[in-house]
C-alpha cells in the first residue's frame, strides 16, 4: 500500500505535541516543525501536521474557505468542519483575515475559559521585530524576535477585551516552518 503522507499518527504526532507544548510554556519562542511538515503533502503541509496533532472527531474546526485544506484535513482525521463561531480550531492561511475572524472565534466563558478556539495563523517570517512580551511564562526582561506580523495579530486580538481569564490562543507558523504560540493571556509590551 502507497501512502501519501509520511507523517506517523503515532510517532511523529507526540514529537509535534510536545513541540507545542513547549512552544505554549515559552510563549514567542520560535521552534521549527519543518520535519513534520515535510512528511504532509498538500497546500498547507504545516496546517496538516497540526491538525494531523490535534484534531480527532471529537473536535471540529474551519479552514477559512480552503475547500481543499478542509477536504485534507476531514479525511485525515476524521473531524467536521463548522463555522468560525463554532470551530475549536481554526487554520487561517492569511493574516489580513484575522480581523474579521477575531469577532466572531469562540473566546470561551467566564467559568469555563478553556472552552475558546485555537488560531493557527501563517505569517510572513522575512520581516520580523524585536517584541519584548509580558504576561504567564514570560521573563520580564526577555526579548523575542518574531516575524512582523505578530505585532498586527496581537493588536487585533487585544482590541477584543476579552475580560480575564477569556481569550484566544494564537500560534504562528511562517512559510519556512517556525511556529511560535501566543497563548490568550500575552500581550505586547514593547516593539522595537
Amino acid at each position: 500500500m502507497k501512502k501519501i503522507h509520511n507523517f506517523d499518527q503515532v510517532f511523529d504526532s507526540q514529537k509535534l505535541y510536545r513541540i507545542l507544548l513547549e512552544a505554549f510554556a515559552n510563549p514567542g519562542r520560535e521552534i521549527s516543525i519543518r520535519q513534520f511538515a515535510d512528511k504532509m503533502y498538500g497546500t498547507h503541509p504545516d496546517f496538516l501536521a497540526a491538525a494531523m496533532t490535534l484534531l480527532d472527531n471529537e473536535v471540529s474546526f474551519y479552514a477559512c474557505g480552503e475547500t481543499e485544506l478542509a477536504e485534507q484535513i476531514i479525511s485525515l482525521t476524521l473531524s467536521r468542519e463548522e463555522t468560525a463561531r463554532e470551530a475549536d480550531y481554526l487554520f487561517v492561511p492569511d493574516v489580513r483575515m484575522l480581523a474579521e475572524l477575531m469577532e466572531q472565534v469562540k473566546c470561551g466563558t467566564l467559568k469555563d475559559p478553556q472552552k475558546s478556539a485555537t488560531l493557527f495563523v501563517r505569517a510572513d517570517g522575512t520581516e520580523r521585530k524585536n517584541f519584548r512580551l509580558m504576561g504567564p511564562g514570560v521573563p520580564e526582561e526577555d526579548c523575542k524576535q518574531l516575524p512582523a506580523a505578530a505585532e498586527y495579530v496581537l493588536n487585533v486580538r487585544a482590541q477584543q477585551e476579552y475580560e480575564y481569564p477569556q481569550g484566544v490562543d494564537l500560534v504562528l507558523i511562517t512559510e519556512d516552518g517556525l511556529l511560535s504560540a501566543l497563548p490568550r493571556l500575552v500581550s505586547i509590551k514593547e516593539v522595537f
